[in-house]
C-alpha cells in the first residue's frame, strides 16, 4: 500500500493508534481453532465492529467522513467483509483445495492489513514498534 498518512489532530492520532492495535491481535485464527473455515474467519467480524466502534468515536469527537483515518477504517471493512462473508456459513472440514483457497483470501486480508498497520504507524511516529 503506497501512500503517507499524517494525523491532523489528537483524535485522528487515537483513531489510528486504535485501529494498529486492533490489526495486531483481532484477524487471524485462534489457537483453538476448530480447523472450518466460519471459526478461522470469525476475527475478521470482530474486526469489522471494531472498525466500526473506532469510526463511530472518532465521528463522535468531531472528526470528518472525509478523513484520511476514516478511509482507511472503511477500507478495512471492505477488505474484511468479503473473506467473511464468503466463509463465515462454512462449517465443513476443509480439504486441501479448500484450504489454499481460505489461505490465499486471508493472505489477500492480511496484504491489506499490513500496507495500513504500517502506513499508520510511520505517520503516527510509532514506526519503531514491532510490527
Amino acid at each position: 500500500m503506497a501512500g503517507q498518512w499524517v494525523p491532523r489532530d489528537h483524535d485522528e492520532l487515537t483513531a489510528g493508534w486504535r485501529l494498529w492495535l486492533e490489526l495486531g491481535s483481532s484477524a487471524w485464527p485462534r489457537p483453538g481453532w476448530d480447523g472450518t473455515p466460519a471459526e478461522a474467519v470469525r476475527g475478521l467480524r470482530e474486526l469489522m465492529g471494531a472498525c466500526d466502534e473506532i469510526l463511530a468515536g472518532y465521528l463522535a469527537a468531531g472528526g470528518s467522513q472525509g478523513a484520511e483515518v476514516a478511509a482507511l477504517l472503511r477500507s478495512m471493512y471492505l477488505a474484511a467483509s468479503w473473506t467473511w462473508k464468503l466463509w463465515q456459513g462454512d462449517f465443513l472440514p476443509l480439504d486441501d483445495e479448500r484450504a489454499e483457497m481460505l489461505h490465499r483470501d486471508l493472505a489477500g486480508f492480511a496484504d491489506h492489513a499490513q500496507g495500513v498497520r504500517t502506513l499508520l504507524a510511520e505517520g503516527g511516529g510509532w514506526a519503531s514498534l514491532a510490527l
